[in-house]
C-alpha cells in the first residue's frame, strides 16, 4: 500500500529559491508578518544572505554576500521554515506546489526566485565547464591545477575576472564582440582596463571582502544530483577570492584574444586525429603561425577558421532564466529572453504568483534610464520589492513603484578598480542620437558620460572618481547641461559646487 501523502499545509506565503532574491523576499515577508510561517523552498543546502549592506547614495548600494546554512536563516527569523527540496511541479490552478520530496504546499501568494542557469556552448562534454555558482567555481579550480592551456568563451563579468585572475596557464579568450567586457564597457573602458592585463599583477593581492564560500565538505553526497542539474545560486564579484587560480606553467598572464568570433565546433582528441586537422600553437608572434605538435584533450574550431587545442574550455556566455520546473500545465507569459514576465508589482501573468531576480523579465514601461541586468543588486532589490507587493496585495493596500527602478546603478570591481555604472552607461537603446564625453588618466581613472539633448543619460566611472552622487543626481533630475559643455568633466572644476 502506498504511503499516504502528508496533508497539504494551509495557504501560506511561499518563496522558491535560496539565492539573493528568494532569501531577501522571505526575510522581508517574515518581518512584515511576524506571526505567520513563511516557507522558503530551496534545492541547495546553503542559502545566500546579504550582509554588511550599505546604501552609498540614493540608488547605489554595496553589500557582501555570504553563503550560510539554512539553519542560520531560521535562527534569525524563527517564522521562516526552510524546505530543502527542489520543485517538481507548480499547480497554479490549485494554488499549490509539489516538491521533489513528495510533499505539497498550498500557497496564498507565491514568489518564484529560482534564478538562472549558465548557457553552455555544448551540453554533456566533460571538457566544457560552465561557471555560475560555488560548485562550478571549485570544480574549475580543481581542473586548473593540471592545465597548461585553457580556452575561455564569453565576454561578461565572469570571463573578465577569470582572465585577470588566472596565472601560470596559457589562456585563449574568444569573444564575439570587437572589444572585451561588452556587457559592461565600451571599447574605451575596455582599453583602459586591458592595459592592466598586460601590466604584471601586484604580488600582494589587495584584500577584498565580499564572499566566503563554505559548502566544501558539507552534504557532498546530497549535492551530486543537484550538481548535474546545474543549480546553485549565482556568483557575484570577488567569487574567485579564496580560490587559488593557478595552472601548471610558471608565468603570469599569457593571454591571446580572438575577437569577433564564436565556437564553430568542438572536437575530442580521437576525432581530431582521425580528421587529420591542424591546430595552432599559442600565438607568441602575430606574424608567424605554427602548427601545434602537442596533443590536447580537446580542440576548438572558431568561426574565424582558427583551431586551438586546450586542456578544457570555460563557457562563460551568460545565463538562461530557470523557468523549466514551473511551466508544465501553466500558461505563463514569457519574455524574449525566456524569463517569466512581471508587471510593475513583480506579478507574473498568473494570479498570486510573483517572480523576482534572474528568473523574471521586467515588462512594465521602464524608466528611460533603467534596464534589467541579471546582477546581484537587482536580485536584492526585486526580492525586497516583490515581498512589499505581496504584503500590500494580501492586505488590500496599494504600493508605489520602488525608487531603485528609477535609475540603473551598479557598483562592482574589475581588475581591482572600483567600477560604477549609471543609467544608459553604454548608450543602450539611444540610437545614434547621443554624444559621449570622456576623461581618462591612464592607470588611475576613466570617466565617460552619455549625453542626449544636453541631458545626462548615463555614466561609467572607473577608479576613485567621487563623482557618483553628483552624476546620479544629474541623471535623475534631467537638468539641461548644454551650457557647461566640456567643463562638465574638467578635473579642475569642482562640479559638485554647481549642483547641490
Amino acid at each position: 500500500m502506498e504511503a499516504a501523502r502528508p496533508p497539504p499545509t494551509a495557504g501560506k506565503f511561499v518563496v522558491v529559491g535560496g539565492g539573493i532574491a528568494g532569501v531577501t523576499c522571505a526575510e522581508q515577508l517574515a518581518t512584515h508578518f511576524p506571526s505567520e510561517d513563511i516557507l522558503l523552498v530551496t534545492a541547495s543546502p546553503v542559502i545566500k544572505a546579504v550582509t554588511n549592506f550599505k546604501q552609498i547614495s540614493k540608488v547605489l548600494e554595496e553589500f557582501d554576500v555570504e553563503e550560510q546554512s539554512s539553519t542560520m536563516l531560521e535562527k534569525r527569523f524563527p517564522n521562516i521554515k526552510v524546505i530543502e527540496s527542489g520543485v517538481k511541479q507548480l499547480k497554479s490552478e490549485e494554488h499549490c506546489i509539489l516538491t521533489e520530496d513528495g510533499n505539497q504546499h498550498v500557497y496564498k501568494k507565491l514568489c518564484l526566485c529560482a534564478g538562472a542557469k549558465p548557457k553552455l556552448i555544448c551540453e554533456g562534454n566533460p571538457y566544457v565547464l560552465g561557471i555560475r555558482d560555488t560548485d562550478s567555481a571549485q570544480e574549475f579550480q580543481k581542473q586548473l591545477t593540471k592545465a597548461k592551456r585553457i580556452m575561455i568563451i564569453g565576454n561578461g563579468g565572469i570571463a573578465l575576472e577569470l582572465v585577470y585572475e588566472i596565472e601560470g596557464c596559457e589562456v585563449i579568450w574568444a569573444i564575439k564582440d570587437k572589444a572585451i567586457g561588452n556587457t559592461f564597457f565600451d571599447a574605451g573602458a575596455a582599453e583602459f582596463l586591458t592595459s592592466k592585463l598586460i601590466a604584471e599583477k601586484p604580488a600582494a593581492k589587495i584584500a577584498q571582502k565580499r564572499t566566503r564560500y563554505t559548502t566544501e565538505g558539507r552534504k557532498k553526497e546530497a549535492r551530486s544530483k543537484s550538481k548535474a542539474d546545474n543549480i546553485g545560486s549565482a556568483l557575484g564579484p570577488d567569487w574567485h577570492e579564496g580560490l587559488n587560480l593557478k595552472g601548471t606553467k610558471e608565468f603570469s598572464h599569457k593571454i591571446h584574444l580572438e575577437t569577433m568570433c564564436e565556437v564553430k565546433k568542438i572536437y575530442l582528441q580521437d576525432e581530431f586525429r582521425i580528421l587529420k586537422k591542424k591546430s595552432f600553437t599559442f600565438p607568441r608572434d602575430p606574424k608567424s603561425v605554427t602548427t601545434d605538435t602537442e596533443m590536447w584533450p580537446v580542440y576548438v574550431e572558431l568561426t574565424n577558421e582558427k583551431i586551438y587545442g586546450c586542456d578544457f574550455i570555460v563557457s562563460a556566455t551568460g545565463v538562461t532564466p530557470n523557468v523549466e520546473p514551473f511551466l508544465h500545465g501553466n500558461s505563463f507569459d514569457l519574455g524574449e529572453d525566456g524569463g517569466l514576465k512581471v508587471d510593475d508589482h513583480m506579478h507574473t501573468s498568473l494570479p498570486d504568483v510573483y517572480a523576482a531576480g534572474d528568473i523574471c523579465t521586467t515588462s512594465w514601461q521602464l524608466s528611460p534610464v533603467w534596464q534589467q541586468m541579471r546582477l546581484w543588486t537587482q536580485a536584492r532589490q526585486m526580492g525586497w520589492y516583490a515581498a512589499k507587493c505581496m504584503a500590500a496585495a494580501s492586505s488590500g493596500d496599494s504600493i508605489d513603484m520602488d525608487f531603485s527602478f528609477e535609475l540603473f546603478a551598479h557598483v562592482t570591481k574589475f581588475f581591482n578598480y572600483k567600477v560604477v555604472l549609471l543609467g544608459k552607461y553604454n548608450a543602450q537603446g539611444l540610437g545614434s542620437d547621443h554624444e559621449l564625453m570622456l576623461r581618462c588618466t591612464k592607470g588611475q581613472e576613466y570617466v565617460k558620460v552619455v549625453m542626449q539633448n544636453g541631458r545626462m543619460m548615463g555614466a561609467v566611472l572607473i577608479g576613485e572618481t567621487d563623482l557618483e552622487e553628483t552624476f546620479e543626481n544629474l541623471i535623475l533630475n534631467q537638468m539641461d547641461l548644454s551650457s557647461y559643455g566640456e567643463d562638465l568633466l574638467d578635473p579642475n572644476i569642482d562640479i559638485e559646487d554647481y549642483f547641490d
